[in-house]
């Protein structure tokens, strides 16, 4: 299994921290933002990781990340050039995926969870995919998760009637299928090949599972206030020794 870490966008709900940098190179207590998901990656067992991000900061994540020898990885870097949406980015991935399942872990998300466990069960599984969720008391703000046993049946996009209190996080895993699976998406409202819709195609043949994180999540990049709140809370679990 290879993986994938999407570290692009503008970020303008962060500016003007962002005016000038990107927002996975924005400092989390005592590293940058950047680091949480690769460490993650390297817990997992990955050893390969594709990460993408934009053209104007691709030379900052190098001289940054260099050839992964830090985390135990070996990194690769891909430029996606427009906004075409989170599942647009995970195609630009398919030449250094090849025929092997991915992990796509959202450049912005921090958790505790060790997916290793996961990631050897499903690299084991025929086809399919697998969405990570967390129980969240507001989750009509979120991608809410419909589920039947383990089995994924729906997931709504910021519903006002939210059917369970699961948000999709940005943890995906995918079979190879997913690049031929992703020809068939249209772009949405505002343009973009939506995460989301990819995975419904998933739901709709019944091979998207869902397991559900332990420990601590944060979406660290989309506000000030989450951004503030990753900062306090990932400097206390250091404390702790659980991250």
């Amino acid at each position: 299994m290879k993986g994938v870490v999407l570290a692009g966008g503008k970020a303008t709900r962060l500016r003007p921290l962002t005016k000038v940098t990107n927002k996975h190179l924005l400092p989390i207590y005592d590293k940058p933002l950047i680091y949480y998901p690769l460490e993650a990656m390297a817990r997992a067992g990955i050893t390969e990781v594709l990460v993408i991000t934009n053209p104007e900061h691709a030379g900052h994540f190098i001289q940054l990340l260099g050839s992964g020898r830090e985390f135990g990885l070996k990194i690769a870097y891909e430029l996606q050039e427009e906004a075409g949406g989170l599942a647009q980015a995970v195609g630009l991935a398919e030449g250094f995926v090849g025929q092997d399942k991915l992990l796509v872990l959202l450049g912005d998300n921090i958790f505790t969870h060790d997916l290793r466990g996961a990631a050897e069960r499903f690299a084991a599984e025929d086809q399919g995919a697998v969405v990570f969720a967390v129980e969240m008391d507001n989750p009509e703000q979120y991608g809410v998760i419909e589920m039947d046993g383990e089995r994924v049946v729906g997931i709504e996009e910021k519903p006002k009637q939210p059917k369970s209190n699961l948000i999709q996080t940005g943890i995906y895993m995918y079979d190879s299928r997913v690049w031929s699976l992703m020809k068939g998406l249209a772009p949405s409202a505002r343009g973009e090949l939506e995460i989301t819709d990819l995975n419904n195609v998933y739901v709709q043949e019944g091979s998207l599972r869902c397991e559900i994180l332990d420990g601590y999540w944060i979406d660290a990049g989309t506000s000030h206030d989450e951004l503030l709140s990753a900062n306090i809370a990932v400097a206390e679990l250091v404390r702790r020794g659980e991250i």
